[in-house]
This record gives C-alpha cells, sequence and structure tokens, in this order.
C-alpha cells in the first residue's frame, strides 16, 4: 500500500475511532448515573434518556468525517489512486480536529450530562436546564466537525480531486 493511501486511511480510522470511543465512554458515563435514578423513579426515563444520547453525537460526527475522508479521496469507490505521502498526511491533519476535540468532548459533555441526572432526579421540572448544560459542550465538537469538514473540502480541491 502507498504511504499517501496509509496516512489517508489513519485519519478516517482516527476520527472515526477516537470520536466513538468518546461517545461510548460518555454515555456509558451517563447510562450509569441514569440507572440510579431510574431504578428509584421509572419515569424519569425519558428525561435522562435524553441526556444520556448527548455524548453519542461526537461518535456519529466522527463517522461522517470517515466517510467524508474515504469518499472524497475515492478509496471507498476503489480504483486506480495515488496520493503522495504529503497529500495522505495533510488528510490525516484535516480528520484530526474531529478525531480529537470528538473524543474529548463527548467524554466532557457525558461528565455535565452526568451531573445534569442529578439535577433530573431531585428536580424532575428542571430537565431542560440539565440538558442545556450538556448542550453547551456539544458546541465544541460541532465547531471540529466544521474545521474537518472545510479542510478536506479545501484539500479536494487542492489537490484537484473531485
Amino acid at each position: 500500500m502507498e504511504l499517501g493511501i496509509f496516512f489517508i486511511i489513519l485519519g478516517a480510522v482516527l476520527a472515526a475511532g477516537l470520536s466513538g470511543m468518546g461517545s461510548a465512554r460518555g454515555t456509558s458515563l451517563v447510562g450509569q448515573a441514569a440507572a440510579g435514578v431510574v431504578s428509584e423513579d421509572p419515569s424519569k426515563f425519558g428525561k435522562v434518556l435524553i441526556l444520556q444520547v448527548l455524548p453519542a453525537t461526537q461518535g456519529l460526527y466522527g463517522l461522517l468525517i470517515a466517510i467524508l475522508t474515504l469518499s472524497f479521496t475515492k478509496i471507498m469507490g476503489g480504483g486506480d489512486i495515488h496520493y503522495t505521502w504529503q497529500q495522505g498526511l495533510a488528510f490525516l491533519a484535516a480528520d484530526l480536529p474531529m478525531a480529537v476535540v470528538g473524543y474529548f468532548s463527548a467524554i466532557h459533555q457525558a461528565k455535565a450530562a452526568a451531573a445534569g441526572v442529578g439535577i433530573v432526579a431531585k428536580k424532575p421540572n428542571e430537565s431542560g436546564k440539565a440538558i442545556t448544560f450538556a448542550a453547551l459542550v456539544e458546541t465544541y465538537a460541532i465547531l471540529a466537525l466544521l474545521v474537518s469538514v472545510l479542510a478536506l473540502n479545501g484539500l479536494t480541491g487542492a489537490f484537484g480531486i473531485r
């Protein structure tokens, strides 16, 4: 395998893998807190489920970046493709914002969401505030997604890939 293609695939794997790992860890953390609340009061299931789902979005964003990377570079479509190692590193760099920020923001969003589960446990009518606290962390995952998408789009234009 050419080194350029290796770096492109590595970038896609890191974007999906690290973001997915952060989301898995995050949803687990919130799920553990939510299970305690639901065991005491099953009627709060819907409110704590929303909080548990929030850290899962980073994994989806990472998957989107991986698919875009493999699609833009035509690796997913197969065929006779060649990339220099410099081009491969450029695509790897474009994927890194989503990979790194996706991982860390999912975990930190989960911490905010787990604290929100405590709010729901004591004051169920304040669940909107709990969701807002956790959702604010999402901003950074969305910014990383935007940076990676713009970088990928710029690279495909710069390298004449369309």
